[in-house]
């Protein structure tokens, strides 16, 4: 079945959003499903939906240990990484976009320079990623999600964690990465963006960099922020200041070494505990 043939769900949203489509199998941890055992909803949406069958309430003790198990897994999998940097845009970017290829480029010059790469394994930017640190001899991390509309594992990565729920897979990128640098992209993009801003802007965590690839792209966003919600006092100056944005890869590497010469003389460690 093609992506383009949709299924019907009772109780679906009609609601003019693309509709989940199956596909030739569905992985849910370590279970894989085909055919009528496809199942349209996500393990996060079951946590969070608020309506369903009263018997519901009583399995969340046992989605505890579920989430518990996400973490240890991805703690276990990810502890001896080293230097790492986690890449994010869209998975709708084409291998012939020229932001594909600079962060194929990118992936390459951070491999070079001693990173592990980090994305959310799936195709467009993050396959690309993915693709220039596993051909110039890197380390090539995916941390994939399950989703209706399953993508998963791009070819490119050669340490993959598969997640059941977003915010264990999100902690991961952040424990693990000494800079984030971020490409166009869409809402999860923006959603790991934001994610990153608000803790650093919150002392949650070791304040790391934060590097925006597309200065025309992230034009409007950094605009509004300074025009707009820096104008009405909602977040301060040195907010926005927390972005880099830039066009130029070297400028990326600069910057990453730039943060790590500043821990290592504040006798940071290069994690976040």
């Amino acid at each position: 079945m093609t992506r383009h043939e949709e299924f019907e769900r009772p109780g679906w949203p009609d609601d003019g959003r693309a509709q989940p489509v199956r596909t030739g199998e569905q992985h849910s941890g370590p279970v894989i499903k085909r055919g009528a055992q496809y199942d349209v909803t996500t393990t996060d949406q079951r946590l969070l939906d608020e309506v369903g069958p009263s018997d519901w309430v009583h399995t969340d003790p046992w989605r505890v240990l579920r989430i518990q198990s996400e973490f240890v897994e991805g703690f276990g999998a990810l502890a001896e990484l080293g230097p790492a940097v986690s890449v994010f845009g869209s998975a709708r970017t084409l291998s012939d976009d020229p932001h594909y290829e600079r962060a194929v480029d990118l992936g390459a010059r951070l491999a070079r320079a001693g990173y592990a790469v980090i994305t959310g394994g799936g195709p467009g930017i993050m396959e690309a990623a993915n693709r220039g640190a596993h051909e110039a001899g890197g380390v090539s991390v995916g941390l994939g999600i399950e989703l209706p509309f399953e993508q998963g594992i791009n070819a490119y990565v050669d340490l993959g964690v598969n997640f059941r729920y977003f915010f264990a897979r999100k902690t991961m990128f952040v424990k693990y990465a000494q800079g984030f640098v971020v490409f166009p992209g869409g809402y999860g993009t923006l959603d790991e963006l934001f994610e990153a801003m608000t803790l650093v802007q919150t002392h949650k965590v070791t304040a790391f960099p934060i590097i925006l690839i597309g200065v025309e792209y992230w034009k409007g966003l950094v605009d509004w922020l300074r025009d707009t919600v820096v104008a009405e006092k909602k977040i301060s100056p040195l907010d926005v200041d927390l972005l880099t944005v830039t066009d130029d890869l070297d400028g990326v590497l600069d910057v990453l070494a730039r943060a790590e010469k500043a821990r290592r003389s504040a006798g940071r460690s290069t994690g976040r505990e």
